[in-house]
């Protein structure tokens, strides 16, 4: 079973560094290795002094390096892919060849890096792949993408094969639209199945992590916060923090004293945020980190934990356990306050809101159509109560004798 090793932060704090120190050190161990670009500004090229693209590329022994064009693998690996869904947003305006593998939802193109990355995995080629992702904001888009489009083709599928079978002989000349043919249909239940089994892969915490990079900076910290809930939010494992960019204490510089004092309230913050989790500090280098010799030096002297690739057991999330007339869904949000998150359940979904994110959790059978009872968020961890058969009749009728 490969391991995929995903590094994320907010812009400029040295995502890509962390990436190659990463590769570097999985292909000394004698892995077979792939450093992946997910970001579309790629820096692995740059970092290595190599030209790298959308094939692999040898970097070192053991070690290959791969810029992901989305655009490209869109064209030449998930071309009926692409037309299915452009047929099906489209309709008729889309009768003909897809242009330039354009699609018409913004973003919809980054699926298919994180598809690519899923056959480079399934293939066992590479014992660890390693993703340089893009900043923050773009990667949380595009982790939450699968289980999203998931989502919505859950709920076209059960009715989608019904209006293609009864309306597709008339639809160009009553209503005129086109509607998708089988063909089509078929492609996209197979996409279907693939971001099932995408999602699983991604969240699977024996093969699957997340790494945070940030600097000890007010706005990088805030963010980086914000990442850690929205990441578990969708039940991603995140399993690590470096701290970049830490000065070193220099008693007799008045200047860098000042901001190792002010680095150090941030520090301080961050190790109590993420004392759950592992922690590695990178000093501020005096030089760039670029070529072969400066991420070697990041391997030699930042990365020597022996379990750096190891799996990290977790607690276990997004679990609905046994309650006194039914069931409680209990979901750790770090970080989320009771007021921040909101809760909402149609017929077949739970949806849940924090900040700017919502996600929509298809229920069990048994709780479909059922309304929560009780919501409560303590200590990061979100418990949404729903009360089944017997239950729902006691509260009602305790209710009604009060």
């Amino acid at each position: 079973m490969g391991r995929i090793i995903i590094i994320t932060g907010k812009g400029g704090v040295g995502k890509t560094s962390l990436a190659a120190a990463h590769a570097m050190k999985s292909a000394r161990e004698g892995k077979r290795t792939l450093l992946a670009s997910a970001d579309m500004a790629h820096n692995i090229g740059d970092i290595f002094g190599m030209r790298v693209g959308n094939r692999p590329v040898q970097l070192l022994p053991d070690l290959d390096g791969l810029e992901l064009d989305p655009d490209q693998l869109l064209e030449e690996e998930f071309p009926d892919v692409a037309r299915a869904f452009v047929r099906m947003l489209a309709g008729e305006s889309a009768a003909g060849p897809v242009p330039d593998g354009q699609l018409l939802l913004p973003g919809l193109e980054n699926l298919f890096s994180l598809l690519k990355l899923a056959m480079l995995h399934e293939s066992g080629e590479y014992d660890r792949i390693i993703v340089d992702c893009a900043p923050t904001g773009e990667t949380l888009s595009l982790l939450k993408l699968p289980e999203l489009l998931a989502w919505y083709m859950e709920k076209f599928f059960p009715v989608g094969k019904t209006m293609v079978r009864l309306l597709s002989p008339v639809s160009r000349l009553r209503y005129h639209v086109s509607l998708p043919d089988r063909k089509a249909m078929n492609e996209l239940e197979a996409l279907h199945l693939r971001l099932l089994a995408l999602q699983e892969l991604l969240k699977d915490d024996r093969i699957c992590s997340v790494r945070l990079v940030c600097t000890p900076e007010r706005m990088v910290v805030e963010e980086t916060k914000r990442s850690y809930m929205y990441l578990s939010l969708f039940r991603y494992n995140v399993d690590g923090v470096f701290i970049n960019r830490v000065l070193p204490e220099v008693p007799d510089n008045a200047f860098l004293t000042g901001w190792r004092d002010i680095q150090k309230r941030y520090l301080d913050e961050l190790h109590s945020v993420f004392a759950a989790l592992p922690i590695l500090q990178l000093p501020w280098y005096p030089r760039e980190v670029r070529g072969q010799a400066a991420i070697g030096r990041i391997c030699d002297e930042i990365l020597t934990d022996p379990e750096l690739f190891s799996l990290r057991p977790r607690e276990e999330n997004e679990v609905y356990v046994p309650i006194e007339g039914g069931y409680q869904l209990v979901l750790r949000i770090p970080g989320a306050e009771g007021e921040a998150v909101k809760t909402g359940c149609h017929a077949l979904d739970l949806d849940i809101s924090v900040g700017n994110y919502l996600r929509r959790i298809p229920l069990p059978n048994v709780l479909r159509g059922i309304q929560p009872a009780e919501t409560s968020v303590r200590d990061g961890i979100l418990r949404v109560s729903f009360l089944t058969g017997s239950g729902r009749e006691e509260r009602k009728e305790g209710g009604e004798g009060q």
